[in-house]
C-alpha cells in the first residue's frame, strides 16, 4: 500500500483561485490528499503546480452543473489515491443585481452553478462513500446573507440558490448519518478574495462586530474543523465575524 492511499483524501470544488485554493492548501498542509475542482483547465493545473505537492495533488476540469463532472472528480480521487474522505462544495457564483432587473437567465445560472452542481458533485460522492463503507464528511459553502440580508446589497437570486445549500445540509446530515456521513456547512461572512477584486473590500469592515473583513485562511480553519469534528453533523458555522447577530 502507498502512502498516498493512507492519507485522507479531500474533493474541494472550486479550488483554481480564493477560497477554495486555499481550502486544498490547508488539506494539504493537514497531511491529506487533495483533488482540485474548476472548469478552467489551465488555470487548474497552474493552481495545482502552484501547490508545490504533485504526489498528494490532483485534478479534474469540469461544469460543476454537469453530473459527469462530480463522477469525473470520484473517479480521479479512486484512481489516484485510492479512497475518498472529504468533500468540500465551494463552487459557486454571486453577483449582486436588483430583484427586478434579475433576468431568467441569471436566475437559471445561480440556480445550476450553485445548487445543481452541489446536488449533483454530492450524489456522485455519497455513492462512493456508501461503497467503501467507513464514513466520510461534507462541507458545503453557503453564506452569512441567507440569515442577515444587507439592504444596499440586493443579491436575492444568488441567495435563493445558496439558502437550498443551507437546506441540503440540514436535509442530509439527517439523511446519511446512518451511513457515518457528516454534513456541515460554513457560512462566510465578507472575505478578501479574487471575488472583490476592484472594490474597496475592507470598506464592508463596518458590518461586523469585528470591525473587518475576513481572510480565506479564516475559512480554511473552518472547513478543517467541520472536516475532522466527529461529533457534529447538520452545523451551519458562521465564519463573519458577527455580521449576523449585532452591528458595531
Amino acid at each position: 500500500m502507498t502512502d498516498t492511499t493512507t492519507r485522507r483524501t479531500a474533493l474541494i470544488t472550486g479550488s483554481s483561485s480564493g477560497i477554495g485554493l486555499d481550502i486544498a492548501r490547508a488539506f494539504l498542509a493537514d497531511g491529506a490528499n487533495v483533488v482540485l475542482g474548476g472548469r478552467d483547465r489551465d488555470r487548474l493545473a497552474k493552481a495545482a503546480a502552484g501547490l508545490g505537492q504533485p504526489e498528494r495533488t490532483a485534478w479534474a476540469a469540469g461544469d460543476i452543473a454537469a453530473k459527469e463532472t462530480g463522477e469525473l472528480l470520484v473517479r480521479t480521487a479512486l484512481e489516484r489515491f485510492g479512497r475518498i474522505d472529504v468533500l468540500v462544495n465551494n463552487a459557486g457564483t454571486f453577483a449582486s443585481t436588483p430583484f427586478t432587473e434579475v433576468t431568467e437567465e441569471q436566475l437559471d445560472g445561480f440556480l445550476t452553478g450553485n445548487l445543481k452542481g452541489t446536488y449533483l458533485t454530492t450524489q456522485a460522492v455519497v455513492r462512493a462513500l456508501r461503497a467503501q463503507g467507513r464514513g466520510g464528511s461534507i462541507v458545503n459553502i453557503g453564506t452569512v446573507l441567507v440569515d442577515h440580508a444587507v439592504a444596499g446589497f440586493p443579491c436575492s437570486a444568488p441567495i435563493v440558490s445558496k439558502a437550498g445549500v443551507h437546506a441540503l445540509t440540514t436535509s442530509l446530515a439527517a439523511e446519511l448519518a446512518a451511513d457515518g456521513i457528516r454534513v456541515n456547512l460554513v457560512a462566510p461572512g465578507v472575505i478578501r478574495t479574487p471575488l472583490h477584486a476592484g472594490t474597496e473590500v475592507d470598506s464592508f469592515g463596518g458590518l461586523a462586530l469585528l470591525n473587518r473583513i475576513g481572510e480565506v485562511s479564516e475559512i480554511s480553519e473552518a472547513v478543517l474543523y467541520l472536516a475532522g469534528a466527529e461529533f457534529v453533523t447538520g452545523h451551519a458555522l458562521r465564519v463573519d465575524g458577527g455580521h449576523v447577530i449585532g452591528r458595531p
